[in-house]
């Protein structure tokens, strides 16, 4: 966006603000719930809808859970660290083929 669009957009917004009454410490205070409240959740939809896990289910999670879906799809935190439990911690600093295609490669297994 260039300089001047910038600038006409945020004098547009200043002063729709000011005939509505808005001040900037309203806006923050406004911005800092919307994050404390985000920062809650414990399950998002798609189309960014949230809960916190407390009080009755929404709508939205109720009716995806009787579509089938299971509410660890919706899950904020519990799909990161099953991810993050699932793969070890491995140093491939020292792995000489780390980057080829050897890498990919799996190797053999015997019964022994």
């Amino acid at each position: 966006m260039d300089e001047r669009k910038r600038d006409s957009i945020v004098a547009y917004l200043r002063r729709r603000m000011s005939e509505v009454g808005i001040e900037l410490d309203d806006l923050a205070a406004a911005i800092a719930a919307d994050e404390l409240r985000q920062g809650s959740a414990r399950y998002r939809s798609a189309s960014g809808e949230i809960w916190s896990g407390d009080g009755e289910m929404p709508q939205w999670l109720k009716q995806a859970i009787s579509a089938g879906q299971s509410m660890e799809h919706f899950a904020v935190r519990g799909a990161t660290q099953s991810r993050a439990a699932a793969r070890p911690d491995v140093d491939w600093s020292q792995d000489p083929f780390a980057g080829s295609r050897l890498a990919a490669v799996q190797p053999l297994q015997r019964d022994l």
